[in-house]
């Protein structure tokens, strides 16, 4: 579903969400950077999200709330760090200079969002989440802090947040409110996510009904088909509403990623390897760092089945490695580690892994703590794995696997008579979880194979 009219400052303020800016056409083209967001996609007609993003600073170059926007949608990419980029540093300072020089002009809704946003520059992205929050307590459709805390619950495995979030303000939400279909599928998510999958796959269907172009919905069912082992639909699902879906090209490559998915849980790696020569393995060429983990993720999963990826690994490296000392997520950190060690560079390897113990101990903020906690563990034992160290692999991981979602989960693979007990044990506690899934009976199969008692 398109938008074609997009709020000037009086329709913003009329919705009790006034933003302190002259400019009509800033206000406009801040409604349509805000859509190309929540909806994951480029409006041709605008140029795209990024030339959005700037041409909302050119009709107002004074506009706090659209430089909060960009920086924003920059820190939630991942893929730029003022740690590392000065450049982006001096943009989050002239934000901030901005901000003190309108402080008597600008509202309370819109200081709170630049203090968001300083706290996830700074690496306190818990925090960042409760000012949103807090944000929403007053102004629950305000669907930028909404996405915005939404898109940082996931990357923190906030779970039940993910979902609560949504749940909170949807009774204040009507139909008439610009984005509001979008608000069913990031709910369907949260309720999938937290095992709800009924209600997931009711709530997505909802939201898919009023915009069959959304392709978070599309998402969120995705996983329901997921975790329930419904390859077949998944399958079948993807494949008939691809036309809907693919559009929203900031989304696109990991819809395909869970495609793939399927093909791996039936057997049919020829089938998965074809996705990511097709789709995947273009769309990482976008730099988003969402694609390029899908791919480092697609090319892992394949060649733990014994798939021949030939050399799709240096092409991937060699997108990857301009990210290895950026540690802005353990998650990101544990797929560009995959590159660096299945394209065999030595030196890169040895870069990251310097680099994060560095970033360790000398940086603050939470993901710092997630990487002494859980992600240099899963770096370790990633290496290990790699060296055929496999009984180092399980004693790494076993003593953490409840922890790693808080950098969105993994699973281990072992060996030797304990770890093979321990894999059989772990295999089986995954089959009483989702009892249809081809990946686990093989891992099963395997393990049994491998180790007879």
């Amino acid at each position: 579903m398109m938008r074609f009219h997009f709020r000037d400052g009086k329709e913003w303020a009329q919705e009790g969400l006034l933003l302190s800016t002259t400019s009509d056409q800033a206000c406009k083209l801040f409604d349509s950077a805000l859509t190309q967001y929540i909806g994951w996609y480029d409006d041709d007609a605008f140029g795209g999200l990024e030339k959005t993003l700037k041409d909302i600073k050119v009709a107002d170059p004074e506009f706090v709330m659209g430089h909060v926007m960009s920086i924003g949608l920059d820190l939630i990419g991942t893929g730029r760090t003022p740690r590392l980029d000065n450049t982006f540093k001096l943009e989050i300072e002239n934000v901030e200079s901005l901000s003190k020089n309108q402080a008597s002009f600008l509202t309370s809704r819109e200081q709170s969002h630049v203090k968001a946003v300083f706290l996830w520059a700074d690496g306190f992205l818990d925090e960042a989440i409760n000012v949103w929050e807090d944000i929403l307590v007053n102004y629950p459709t305000d669907i930028f802090a909404l996405k915005m805390a939404h898109d940082t619950y996931f990357y923190l495995g906030y779970q039940s947040q993910i979902r609560d979030s949504i749940a909170r303000v949807l009774p204040h939400w009507k139909p008439t409110i610009p984005l509001y279909s979008y608000l069913y599928g990031m709910y369907a998510f949260g309720l999938e996510e937290t095992n709800f999958y009924s209600k997931a796959e009711e709530i997505s269907q909802k939201g898919l009904e009023l915009n069959p172009r959304d392709a978070w919905a599309t998402h969120a069912l995705a996983h329901v088909f997921e975790m329930e082992g419904r390859a077949n639909e998944g399958i079948a699902f993807l494949s008939s509403t691809v036309k809907n879906w693919e559009p929203s090209n900031l989304l696109a490559c990991h819809n395909f990623w869970h495609w793939a998915l399927y093909h791996i849980e039936k057997g049919e790696f020829e089938a998965a390897l074809d996705i990511f020569d097709t789709q995947v393995g273009k769309r990482v060429h976008s730099g988003s760092l969402l694609d390029i983990i899908d791919a480092n993720s697609l090319l892992y999963r394949l060649e733990l089945e014994g798939a021949q990826v030939k050399d799709k690994w240096q092409e991937v490296f060699e997108i990857c490695c301009t990210h290895i000392e950026d540690h802005v997520l353990a998650f990101n950190d544990a797929h560009i580690f995959m590159s660096c060690l299945r394209a065999k560079n030595e030196n890169a390897k040895m870069q990251l892994m310097n680099s994060l113990d560095e970033f360790v101990r000398k940086c603050k903020g939470i993901n710092s703590r997630v990487s002494a906690k859980v992600g240099n563990k899963i770096i370790q034992a990633l290496l290990a794995y790699d060296e055929e160290r496999y009984e180092d692999v399980v004693s790494l991981l076993h003593p953490i696997r409840y922890e790693i979602v808080e950098i969105g989960g993994s699973n281990a693979q072992s060996a030797n008579r304990y770890h093979h007990s321990l894999a059989r044990s772990l295999l089986y506690e995954r089959k009483s979880l989702k009892e249809v899934s081809g990946l686990t009976d093989r891992l099963m199969a395997r393990a049994l194979a491998s180790h007879n008692t």
